[in-house]
């Protein structure tokens, strides 16, 4: 069993994309379906879909540029971890890349991008940065 599944599910990702595959199948948790809504919102999943089951998966439809080839996910990368937990006040909410990138928040609201984050004015754990 992971220790860390948010973890496993990005790193799922970043793996499909540098192997270039165009779909991926991750494990089901809410929390994971809650990211990947707010990746595909974001622009940066072509599409996805939730399969029930037993164990539910998620397929995910992976973003690549028609004519470079390049994923639209260059970088993902987990920030508050089970050991090392990060949280931020509404004031204090990461700006990735200026505002080009986005971090991934849990609030008490749910979870949602660090802009959502802001306009509601709420702080919370910052779990992946993504750009």
């Amino acid at each position: 069993m992971f220790t860390d599944p948010i973890a496993d599910y990005l790193t799922r990702i970043r793996n499909a994309q540098s192997a270039r595959h165009k779909v991926v199948e991750i494990p089901a948790s809410n929390l994971k379906k809650e990211i990947t809504k707010i990746l595909h919102d974001k622009g940066y999943i072509l599409n996805y879909k939730f399969e029930d089951g037993a164990p539910g998966t998620i397929k995910i439809a992976l973003k690549y540029n028609m004519k470079t080839k390049t994923p639209a996910i260059s970088s993902i990368q987990r920030i508050s971890s089970p050991g090392h937990r990060k949280y931020t006040g509404a004031d204090e909410l990461p700006r990735v890349l200026n505002g080009l990138g986005i971090a991934v928040v849990s609030t008490s609201k749910g979870v949602m991008s660090d802009k959502e984050a802001r306009t509601h004015g709420i702080g919370g754990e910052v779990l992946c940065y993504v750009y």
